[in-house]
């Protein structure tokens, strides 16, 4: 059976399984509270790809009486976007799903509170932690790359691409669709990427892409579950951007339908964080301290193709089908943060001009 990301819509997602208390909540070693808080209702300020099992998020809010509403207002590069424009008036109490290459704008606008979580997993996300903040805790992990549809390229008797370089070949034309960096946190993953194997070329390198008619998304959503040609969605693009961990989810009967290309990766880690201004912010870093438990982190690779930070089981099936790459393209975060505002106008210039 094959288990699929869900999306939560952009709307409010209300979860209403709350137990009610007048009191305080203890902790237990785990940083679990055991004792319901006073009836409180968190807002949790998402990305809309997004995805928690139900009994997850009802086992949280029994042990702590708090109810949890999901709001999801786009993808990440959005929800960055909107957290800064409304960070006078907070959309909720905690966001998560700021990754690395938006992180340090969200900081530098002030959007964050800082709050250390005392989850026994808290030592595995320190060390994903961001220099000099205290603000973004680190939940998950994952290498975002080219995915392709393996029949696609088996029945046209085509080679598979494996570099950056091979995707500018006249065979190649028309064939990949990839997410828009300026809206998208996947599509800016990439782009670095490319400026990591590029360097100075990098303008040169899109606008090459972009004459072997490179497609552009909004949305990861867009890219994967609309234009992706595998099997389970039936688009028109046979390579397509997403995510290593994404193939083992397009197994069909036993046999892979998808393969990641792990020369075109970027590490990405996506942190939630206490909203500075937040209603509820003692809530709130109880999502965050949930967020570290084992029972959200073992859920994390079904639901949301990503790798937890906490050392919980993975799918068995990720060792064959979800490898990491073992040298992803990477770019020092303070260059990210010196230039990324820069690169995604450039790279708008030569691509959607």
């Amino acid at each position: 059976m094959r288990i699929a990301r869900f999306a939560v819509p952009a709307t409010i997602a209300a979860v209403t399984l709350a137990a009610c208390s007048s009191t305080d909540p203890a902790t237990t070693a785990s940083g679990t509270p055991t004792q319901p808080t006073q009836d409180t209702e968190v807002t949790v300020v998402t990305h809309d790809s997004f995805a928690v099992p139900d009994d997850v998020v009802a086992q949280f809010e029994e042990e702590t009486g708090i109810t949890v509403t999901f709001v999801a207002p786009g993808d990440a590069g959005a929800m960055v976007n909107q957290l800064i424009l409304t960070k006078d008036a907070p959309l909720g109490d905690v966001a998560y799903g700021v990754d690395n290459t938006f992180a340090s704008r969200a900081l530098d606008e002030g959007v964050f509170a800082d709050y250390t979580s005392t989850a026994p997993s808290a030592a595995a996300a320190a060390t994903y932690a961001i220099e000099g903040s205290s603000a973004l805790t680190a939940v998950d992990f994952s290498d975002v790359c080219l995915n392709y549809d393996i029949a696609y390229f088996t029945d046209k008797g085509l080679a598979v691409p494996q570099t950056f370089d091979d995707l500018l070949k006249p065979e190649y034309k028309g064939l990949l669709s990839v997410t828009n960096p300026a809206t998208s946190s996947p599509g800016l993953a990439f782009l670095i990427a490319t400026i990591a194997a590029k360097g100075d070329a990098w303008e040169q390198y899109w606008a090459d892409l972009t004459a072997n008619d490179l497609r552009v998304t909004a949305s990861w959503s867009d890219t994967y579950y609309t234009d992706f040609s595998a099997p389970n969605y039936g688009g028109d693009y046979p390579l397509v951007l997403s995510y290593a961990s994404s193939p083992p989810f397009e197994v069909i009967d036993g046999e892979p339908t998808t393969e990641a290309l792990l020369e075109t990766c970027f590490r990405q880690v996506e942190y939630v964080g206490v909203l500075e201004g937040a209603e509820h912010p003692t809530a709130a870093g109880k999502v965050v301290d949930w967020m570290l438990s084992d029972e959200f982190q073992s859920s994390l690779p079904e639901n949301m193709y990503v790798y937890p930070i906490a050392d919980v089981e993975v799918p068995q099936e990720w060792a064959s089908y979800a490898p990491l790459a073992k040298t992803p393209w990477s770019v020092e975060p303070a260059e990210i943060t010196a230039n990324r505002d820069e690169w995604i106008k450039q790279w708008t210039a030569v691509v959607t001009p």
